[in-house]
């Protein structure tokens, strides 16, 4: 521990509530207190967590040996609901296997199939969206993205099936951070909220396994364009033999699931209440929507995810002893850069507090040590194109349609493993006059 870089010396159980629950406030106070590097330690067993704020070191992680530097053991607290054969717990072999049948699903040709489905959910949202009506933004971007999420990635159409799907799915995202510590306590598992968890889980997979059975089964499979069609398909050139089994698959969907659902709906509500504050913002981006500037849609969505962080780190457990950031570290410990404190440090963005969407438009762009919400290296996060893709389509049809100004004032508050608005990102919405 002396070699450490340092940190506070609470125990372990208020360090990880700090961390977990009240990230927005622990982080910038860390970096206040102890500087550049800090460790952070945590239940169960006091293990250390090393965070860095440098972005040459984030560089010097996403560009580490992936054989040293396991991603997969960094993300094990999700292991019990995301299944040991996801994406995000695997590494190795395993994680190169996995991720070379999955690429095809999440490439641009891919990509471009399926953006009509996402502004055909997203347009059926928003039509349906009153005029002059006040509303949580987060809320109907979790409805939207949800239905995403079932019918462009799990492929699902069936009214029946959608029906019995959305409550399981909710309850699998919607679960507070405590849940998550019961992991690390199996007999907690046995007690109220945390048995419940475990019910729901049980009735997801249920309703997961027989939509992968069906599927297969399917006579149009090959002319299916959906995500799972396409991940029952995907083989190994190398090896015909290779596709991924039913297991594989329910974990893969899950973590697309937990992965993509709520993380992009809280992205899409702070983008409608940033530029929902500006009439100028809102101009602007009602022109991009009517000419199809998809950069500068794009480029609101980035400065959401910056300007309102929804994951707080990225990490990496050394499977050996390492040098990082300077610092002799032992195998063991968990490294990496806070997500939260790289996205407001005046030295990586000029103005960090300002909304400003052209920072990520020209040359001038953010390098991807600097701006890091989907992770970095070989480990960065699959469903990135995917994500940024549905958000262009639905601000999209949001502003091709309507006025937007936000209501009030908003912070963020922790919700699972994400963080949204704590207030809900209210806004109200008018029907464009000049449309």
């Amino acid at each position: 521990m002396d070699a450490l870089p340092p940190g506070p010396r609470w125990p372990a159980i208020v360090q990880t509530v700090a961390l977990m629950r009240f990230r927005h406030q622990f982080h910038p106070w860390l970096h206040r207190r102890y500087g550049d590097a800090y460790t952070v330690n945590l239940i169960p067993g006091g293990r250390p967590l090393v965070l860095f704020t440098r972005p040459e070191v984030t560089k010097e992680i996403f560009a580490a040996d992936p054989e040293v530097f396991h991603a997969g053991k960094g993300n094990a607290i999700l292991g019990p609901i995301m299944g040991e054969h996801s994406l995000l717990l695997q590494d190795g072999g395993e994680h190169h296997r996995a991720r070379k049948l999955l690429m095809p699903a999440f490439l641009g040709h891919a990509l471009r199939g399926y953006r009509g489905m996402v502004a055909e959910v997203a347009a059926a949202e928003v039509d349906g969206w009153r005029e002059g009506e006040t509303f949580r933004a987060l809320e109907r971007m979790n409805s939207l993205t949800l239905e995403v999420i079932l019918r462009v990635v799990f492929g699902v159409t069936d009214e029946k099936r959608l029906a019995q799907l959305r409550p399981a799915v909710n309850h699998t995202v919607e679960i507070n951070p405590a849940i998550l510590l019961g992991w690390a306590y199996p007999r907690l598992q046995k007690l109220g909220p945390w048995r419940r968890t475990v019910e729901n889980q049980v009735d997801l997979d249920r309703l997961m396994y027989a939509e992968i059975r069906e599927r297969r089964g399917a006579s149009d499979l090959g002319d299916r364009t959906d995500v799972l069609s396409r991940l029952l398909a995907a083989t190994d050139p190398e090896d015909p033999t290779s596709g991924l089994d039913d297991t594989e698959l329910r974990d893969q969907l899950v973590t697309l699931l937990l992965a993509g659902h709520e993380t992009t709906a809280s992205a899409l509500s702070w983008a409608l209440v940033e530029v929902g504050r500006s009439p100028d913002l809102l101009a602007r981006t009602q022109r991009a929507a009517d000419e199809g500037d998809d950069a500068w849609l794009e480029a609101v969505l980035k400065e959401s995810m910056r300007l309102h962080p929804i994951i707080p780190m990225v990490v990496r457990t050394l499977m050996k002893p390492a040098t990082v950031g300077g610092w002799d570290l032992p195998a063991g410990a968990t490294v990496g850069p806070s997500i939260i404190m790289s996205h407001q440090q005046e030295s990586n963005f000029a103005d960090p507090e300002v909304f400003r969407p052209e920072r990520f438009l020209g040359s001038d762009a953010p390098a991807l040590n600097v701006w890091i919400p989907f992770g970095g290296g070989v480990r960065r996060c699959i469903g990135a194109g995917f994500s940024l893709m549905e958000g262009v389509e639905v601000l999209r049809e949001v502003f091709s349609r309507y006025d937007v100004s936000a209501i009030g004032h908003d912070v963020p508050k922790v919700r699972n493993i994400t963080s949204v608005p704590r207030r809900g990102a209210r806004i109200r919405v008018r029907r464009r006059r000049s449309v």
